[in-house]
C-alpha cells in the first residue's frame, strides 16, 4: 500500500517571482545533477526532430560501444545505398565515404556529430544491423529503457520522408543520459573540425559558440514542425540541459535556447532543503518495538528554486507501508518528491534512519488487531 505525506514550500505571489519567458511552443529545462525541472512548456508534445535524430543515433552506439558490442576500431563498409542517399550523390550533410571502402566507428561517429554527416548514419546502422530500419527499430526500443516514453525513430538520419517523432521532455532525457554515462565519448559534440577524404569541414552544429559554454548537443528542421535544438551548457560547474522545438527559423531557435538557458542562472538558486539524515516523515512499522520509523534524506536534498519565492512548490513524501519488524537503519524506504505547476520536478531516494526491532507477541498482536479493525492510516 503507497502511502504519501504532503507539505507546502514557503510561497511568495507569483507578481513577486520572476521566471523565465520564451516564445518557443515546445521547450523544457533540466538541471541534471539533481533532477530538477526549471522550467516546462508543452513537454510531451510529439514533434519531427529532423537532423536531431542524429543524437538518438550516437547515443545508440555509445550505448553498444560501452556494452561491447561494437568497438571504435571495428571497420564499416560503405554500401552502394549509403554512399547515395546519405553521401556526395544526396548533395546533403556528408563525410564523403568513398562507396565500397572501410570506416573505422569512431571516424564514422566524427562524421556523424562534426559533419552532421547521413552518410555516416547510414553506415553505422547498416554496420550493427543491416539497415536503416532494423536499427531504428533499435533505436524506438533502447529510447524506452532510458526512459524516452514518447519517442519513436524511423531512420538513422532524420530524413522527413519517414519523420520520426519525440518530444522537448524526452529530448532533455537523452541528453542527460549521454553527458551522465558516455562522458568519455560526449566530448566528440564538441570537435571543432574533421577532415574526412581529404575534405575538411568545421562543425556544423549550429549552437556551437553561439551559446556560452556549450558543449552539445545540436539541432535540427523539419518542413512541417519547424527548428528544435537540444543544448547542453557548463557554467561555473553548473550543467543545464535544455530542448526547444517548434520555432521557425534558426534565429528564433537560438534566441529561444538562449531565454530559456540564460534564466537558469537569472532566475534559480540551490537551496538546500533537508540535509544529509536530516528525519523528513515517519512511517508505519509493523510489529516492531516501535510503531513507527523515522524516513531521512539519504544525501543532502538540493533543489534549484525560483530566486525570492518557491512558486506554490508542494513536498510529497511516497513509500510502501507498513515496513514489516525487524527494520534496518538505511533500508531504502520510498521517496521525497517536489511538485510544481508541471508536475513532478524533483526526487530524492529516503531512507529509514533508524533499527526497529521485532516486538513482543503483543505487539505484533495488538498491530494485527489495528490493521484489521481499522487499517493503516498514513
Amino acid at each position: 500500500m503507497a502511502f504519501a505525506f504532503f507539505a507546502a514550500l514557503a510561497t511568495a505571489p507569483s507578481s513577486a517571482v520572476e521566471s523565465i519567458v520564451t516564445k518557443a511552443p515546445k521547450a523544457y529545462l533540466l538541471e541534471p545533477e539533481s533532477g530538477t525541472v526549471l522550467y516546462s512548456k508543452a513537454p510531451d508534445e510529439p514533434f519531427s526532430p529532423g537532423s536531431l535524430v542524429k543524437v538518438m543515433t550516437a547515443a545508440t552506439i555509445f550505448h553498444l560501444i560501452k556494452e561491447g558490442e561494437v568497438r571504435l576500431d571495428q571497420l564499416c563498409t560503405v554500401s552502394e545505398h549509403a554512399w547515395r542517399t546519405g553521401g556526395a550523390p544526396s548533395r546533403k550533410a556528408t563525410m564523403f565515404a568513398a562507396i565500397k571502402s572501410e570506416i573505422a566507428v569512431e571516424d564514422l561517429l566524427k562524421g556523424l556529430l562534426v559533419h552532421n554527416a547521413n552518410d555516416a548514419a547510414i553506415i553505422l546502422a547498416e554496420c550493427v544491423d543491416g539497415s536503416e530500419s532494423a536499427f531504428a527499430s533499435r533505436m524506438t526500443e533502447f529510447a524506452v529503457t532510458i526512459g524516452m516514453t514518447n519517442s519513436r525513430f524511423s531512420n538513422p538520419t532524420g530524413f522527413e520522408e519517414d519523420p520520426s517523432q519525440t518530444t522537448v521532455r524526452d529530448q532533455a532525457v537523452l541528453a542527460e543520459y549521454v553527458v551522465e554515462t558516455h562522458g568519455d565519448l560526449y566530448d566528440l559534440f564538441a570537435l571543432p573540425e574533421f577532415t574526412w577524404n581529404k575534405i575538411y569541414q568545421r562543425n556544423k552544429n549550429p549552437l556551437l559558440g553561439e551559446i556560452r559554454n556549450l558543449d552539445g548537443l545540436g539541432g535540427g528542421n523539419d518542413p512541417e514542425d519547424g527548428y528544435s535544438g537540444l543544448a547542453s551548457v557548463d557554467r561555473n560547474g553548473r550543467r543545464i540541459i535544455a530542448a526547444v522545438a517548434g520555432l521557425n527559423s534558426d534565429k528564433h531557435r537560438l534566441q529561444s535556447l538562449n531565454e530559456v538557458i540564460g534564466g537558469a542562472w537569472e532566475f534559480y538558486a540551490v537551496e538546500t532543503l533537508f540535509a544529509t539524515g536530516e528525519q523528513i516523515a515517519e512511517a508505519r512499522v509493523f510489529g516492531g518495538t516501535e510503531s513507527t520509523v523515522p524516513l531521512v534524506a539519504s544525501s543532502d536534498v538540493d533543489v534549484l528554486l525560483a530566486r525570492g519565492g518557491s512558486l506554490d512548490y508542494r513536498l510529497r513524501v511516497v513509500y510502501d507501508g507498513p515496513f514489516k519488524a525487524p527494520v534496518e537503519k538505511g533500508t531504502p524506504a520510498g521517496e521525497l518528491r517536489v511538485i510544481g505547476k508541471e508536475g513532478v520536478v524533483y526526487r530524492a531516494p529516503l531512507v529509514t534512519g533508524a533499527d526497529v526491532p521485532a516486538g513482543t507477541m503483543m505487539n505484533r498482536a495488538v498491530d494485527g488487531l489495528q490493521e484489521l479493525l481499522f487499517g493503516w492510516i498514513g
